[in-house]
């Protein structure tokens, strides 16, 4: 569920939605997201000194509630 979180809130922001990658890296207690995008796309998903970025986290973080476990998103080039 919050892979595809993720991917729909990405997708939105990018000039390339095909080229966003989303991987969910799971452990016990825990669950990475790694998002990957388009080279040129970058920028506007870190956004001005990460705003955009931080509230992708928040929005995850929040929706993470549910389950229980503590979840990160990385964004990769």
């Amino acid at each position: 569920m919050l892979k595809k979180l993720v991917e729909v809130l990405v997708r939105n922001l990018v000039d390339a939605p095909d080229a966003v990658v989303v991987t969910e890296v799971e452990t016990p207690r825990s669950v990475t997201l790694e998002v990957r995008v388009a080279e040129g796309d970058m920028g506007k998903v870190i956004g001005r000194q990460g705003r955009v970025a931080k509230a992708i986290r928040t929005v995850v973080k929040a929706a993470a509630v549910k389950d229980g476990r503590r979840v990160s998103v990385e964004f990769l080039p």
